[in-house]
């Protein structure tokens, strides 16, 4: 069966990299993933129109990172950001992305560090720069930055740029680049600042554009008023009452991420947290135990969720209102994908009721308020995965696939195809799901047994 036109597999990426995209969870493109990296990867220049938090920056990191010789310690990527805190999360995803490519290095040139430590950067070769305008004309202008080897361009947000005055700078940065350069142009609206701008700079470029979908019907939102003092237990009361096969919860900050989970644990909830303090390791591990049912609950903050793409995810939990109501719209779209129905549960205090009704306008819809007194215990007592996840020391460069860890578990050791859920497999280890029920079982028989005609030690994680 060929891999649909949504999915990242469809696209003509290395191994490397598509293996990279399963490990952070990017499954399915999002609207405008898919609408322009076939262009952006054939080399065209693109305009694209999409909104914040519509997965863009994987649009253009996946393109900019596909052009890269590693090997050439030469700047060959420049993305353009109106803000230094856009330019560090853009910065932080494209580090992400490359992950699958040995020693590429990425450099955010912006204010608020010093021009000398970027500098330094610059000079040990780095192969791609996110910056804002302003300091980017600095280290033009001190010779620091060279954009003779630069292969793709990108302005991301370019009308909030326009709209911050940059329109100066950037055309002066793109008049420094190369002529046959790859111009990625992304905006949010598309005035005639803009078209002015893409006229000058691209190349027969290719128009995609992606309209961000403001309350789908399929999803249902409910709203509860909650103070500082009931928000976090009135997660776990939520989830009581609605019993969602498997949750996002959405927190504002890493600390709330973190106390949220902490409390869903203590309830006897499998919660999770994912965040920023997550090293590579456990970041892998904790995507891995969400997307193969092995973990029903996951607390995130909106940087360290971007990207992910769970399946048939059955509810989205607000803990906070998004300052930006775009950012609403964003968490909640995870959940009813595919003509499936979904559920969207947002808790707000007095404080936040400027931003609910920021979102109210975005939507043209009223929210659809509920008491928390309505929120009582489903029957059935406490909810466990149905999926334990086996670690097995072994991987792609042991020449292990799917297959050989389906069929040591079936074929080998008898248990059924529907005993075995989701197979990853990265360079040295391999996740598998197992039924909870005979997982332990499960564990002690591989340990004993072969895969591949060799033994492998396993654990349950």
């Amino acid at each position: 069966m060929s891999p649909s036109s949504t999915s990242f597999s469809s696209l003509p990426l290395s191994p490397a990299t598509q293996d990279n995209l399963r490990r952070l969870g990017y499954l399915e493109m999002t609207p405008i993933q898919a609408a322009s990296l076939p262009a952006a990867l054939q080399g065209r220049d693109v305009i694209a129109q999409a909104k914040t938090g519509s997965g863009k920056t994987a649009a253009f990191a996946l393109s900019l990172l596909a052009r890269l010789d590693a090997g050439q310690p030469a700047l060959q990527a420049l993305v353009l950001c109106p803000t230094r805190e856009l330019a560090e999360q853009v910065t932080l995803e494209i580090r992400r992305l490359a992950r699958a490519e040995d020693n590429v290095k990425v450099v955010t040139l912006a204010g608020g560090a010093p021009l000398r430590g970027q500098a330094t950067s610059l000079a040990h070769g780095a192969h791609v720069a996110v910056g804002t305008p302003g300091r980017v004309i600095d280290h033009l202008v001190r010779e620091t930055l060279r954009l003779d080897a630069l292969n793709t361009l990108v302005l991301d947000e370019a009308d909030r740029m326009l709209d911050m005055g940059f329109v100066d700078d950037i055309k002066k940065i793109a008049r420094g680049c190369p002529r046959d350069r790859q111009t990625l142009l992304f905006s949010a609206t598309y005035p005639e600042g803009i078209a002015k701008l893409a006229a000058q700079f691209l190349r027969e470029p290719v128009t995609v554009k992606v309209q961000a979908q403001h309350g789908a019907d399929h999803i249902e939102q409910r709203w509860y008023e909650v103070t500082e003092d009931e928000r976090l237990p009135a997660v776990a009361r939520l989830l009581a009452h609605f019993r969602p096969a498997s949750t996002l919860v959405f927190c504002n900050t890493k600390a709330r991420c973190r106390a949220l989970a902490e409390l869903l644990r203590a309830q006897g909830v499998a919660a999770l947290a994912l965040h920023g303090d997550l090293d590579q390791r456990e970041r892998d591990q904790t995507l891995i135990k969400f997307a193969n049912g092995s973990c029903t609950v996951l607390v995130a903050t909106d940087v360290a969720a971007r990207g992910l793409d769970v399946a048939g995810l059955a509810a989205v939990v607000n803990a906070d209102v998004p300052a930006d109501p775009e950012q609403h719209v964003h968490r909640i779209g995870r959940t009813g994908r595919a003509g499936q129905t979904g559920l969207a549960l947002c808790l707000a205090s007095l404080d936040e009721m400027g931003a609910v009704g920021r979102i109210e306008l975005l939507q043209r819809r009223a929210p659809a308020w509920h008491p928390l007194a309505e929120l009582t215990p489903a029957p059935g007592g406490r909810q466990l995965p149905a999926m334990a996840t086996v670690h097995i020391q072994a991987g792609r460069k042991d020449k292990i696939r799917p297959g050989d860890v389906l069929g040591a578990l079936t074929a080998d050791l008898g248990y059924t195809r529907e005993q075995v859920g989701r197979i990853d497999i990265n360079e040295f280890a391999t996740y598998v799901a197992v039924a909870r029920d005979v997982a332990t079982e499960a564990v002690a028989r591989l340990n004993g047994g072969r895969i591949k005609g060799r033994s492998v030690k396993a654990r349950l994680l």
